[in-house]
């Protein structure tokens, strides 16, 4: 046998070890990184096809695939007008509690145009809004979480019924985007 065969042989072999322990290691790291389905009764008023579907929404980044989403028109608007659109799309990891165009119109219009109309205080809402982690439904059902301003908030629910701060309730969750999961909210949440 040549020295060439010894080498491939021996490399066919180690390779051949490795491989299933390989695949030991991997299979469980897929099956804990595989995402839920999205959830709750505004999923099945989201377009069906093109970039504001669901699956058109998982692969834009999260302001991106939210102006995608004609739910979330009010959201988007504000999202600009704080200036947050690129935060947004280059975070990586983050889970949004997007409030529904219902949800904004829940606000009386003049303290609406008010809080647009101040950059700061529309930031500290927004960004209320994120943490920066992603949030399994499983963690939704008894959570307490940072969020980007700095606040906490906290979760509860079972099955596909969650709220948010004991008054929100999450219309459609586990929706994916290229860097962050979704839960669209029914009313805007204030920091606390």
């Amino acid at each position: 046998m040549t020295t060439h065969h010894v080498r491939r042989s021996a490399a066919l072999a180690a390779a051949a070890f490795a491989l299933p322990i390989a695949l030991g290691v991997a299979a469980p790291a897929f099956a804990d990184s595989q995402q839920a389905d999205p959830f709750g009764p505004a999923c099945a008023s989201v377009p069906k096809e093109g970039s504001g579907s669901l699956a058109g929404m998982a692969k834009d980044p999260v302001a991106t695939a939210a102006s995608n989403n004609p739910a979330l028109s009010t959201l988007v608007a504000a999202v600009k007008q704080a200036g947050l659109i690129d935060t947004l799309n280059n975070a990586k990891g983050i889970t949004v509690f997007a409030p529904t165009n219902d949800a904004f119109a829940k606000i009386p219009k003049a303290d609406l145009d008010k809080i647009l109309a101040d950059k700061a205080e529309l930031t500290k809402i927004l960004t209320y809004h994120v943490v920066g982690e992603k949030i399994t439904p499983k963690q939704l059902a008894a959570g307490t979480f940072t969020t980007l301003e700095g606040g906490s908030l906290t979760t509860a629910g079972s099955g596909e019924s969650f709220t948010v701060n004991n008054k929100a309730k999450i219309v459609c969750g586990e929706v994916q985007t290229a860097n962050a999961t979704v839960n669209i909210v029914d009313t805007v949440l204030t920091p606390r």
